[in-house]
C-alpha cells in the first residue's frame, strides 16, 4: 500500500501488471482500451511516488525528489480531474445519457485549472506523515475544491447508467469520502492508491467478461 515506499513500489507494479493483462484480453473490444490503460498510468503514478519517499528519507537527491513530486501532483491534481470524465464520456454511446456527462467534463477542467494555478503560485511541498506523504500546494478553500474534485472524478461513473461504471463510481465515492474525513493531509497520496487499485479491479472485470457489458441500468 502507499503507506511506505516498498508498498508504493509493489502496489504500483501489481496495478501495472493488471492493466497490461487487461490490454491483452480486450477481446476486440477496443473501445475499452482507455479503461485498461488507466491502471497502467495509475500504477506508474504510484511508482513515481517511491522517489518522493526516497528523497524525504535521504536516499536520492533533491532534484530527483522534486521532479517526482511535481509529476505526482500534476497527474493526480491536474490530469485526472479532466481525464476521468473524458474517458467516461468517450465510453458512453451516443444517447441523451451522454449529455449528462458534459457538465462533469467541464467541472473537471475547471478543477484542473484551479489546482494548476495553485501549484504554480503556492510552491508545492511534501512532508513525511504518519505512514503517508502529506502534500501541500497552498490551496485556498481546500475543502470546497476537494469536494469538486470528488464530483468530477466519481460523478461521471454514477451518471453513466452502466453497471460496471456505476459500481466503480460508488466504491470510489465511498473510499474518497472516508479518506478525506480520516486523513485530509494524506488525501492525495492515499486516494490515488485506492483509485489505482479499483481501476485495476475494473480492468480485471473486462478481462473475464466476454460480452459487451455496457448494459444500462435504465433506458434513459
Amino acid at each position: 500500500m502507499c503507506f511506505s515506499p516498498q508498498g508504493d513500489l509493489i502496489g504500483g507494479a501489481v496495478v501495472v501488471a493488471i492493466g497490461v493483462d487487461a490490454l491483452l484480453h480486450l477481446k476486440r473490444r477496443f473501445e475499452y482500451a482507455p479503461i485498461a490503460v488507466l491502471p497502467i498510468a495509475l500504477g506508474l503514478h504510484e511508482i513515481d511516488e517511491v522517489f518522493v519517499w526516497w528523497w524525504l528519507q535521504g536516499h536520492v537527491g533533491r532534484g530527483v525528489g522534486m521532479t517526482a513530486m511535481w509529476i505526482y501532483l500534476l497527474f493526480a491534481l491536474v490530469v485526472l480531474p479532466t481525464l476521468v470524465p473524458l474517458l467516461v464520456l468517450f465510453l458512453t454511446p451516443l444517447s441523451p445519457r451522454r449529455w449528462r456527462l458534459v457538465p462533469f467534463a467541464a467541472l473537471g477542467l475547471l478543477v484542473s485549472i484551479i489546482l494548476l494555478e495553485a501549484m504554480l503560485v503556492g510552491h508545492p511541498d511534501v512532508k513525511l506523515g504518519a505512514h503517508h506523504l502529506a502534500y501541500s500546494i497552498g490551496l485556498r478553500h481546500g475543502v470546497i475544491i476537494i469536494g469538486l474534485y470528488i464530483v468530477a472524478t466519481c460523478g461521471p461513473f454514477l451518471a453513466s447508467g452502466f453497471r460496471p461504471m456505476v459500481w466503480f463510481g460508488v466504491v470510489n465515492l465511498l473510499a474518497v469520502t472516508v479518506l478525506a474525513l480520516l486523513n485530509a493531509s494524506g488525501f492525495t497520496s492515499l486516494w490515488c492508491f485506492y483509485a489505482a487499485l479499483v481501476s485495476g479491479a475494473l480492468a480485471l472485470h473486462l478481462r473475464y467478461t466476454h460480452h459487451d457489458h455496457r448494459v444500462p441500468l435504465t433506458r434513459a
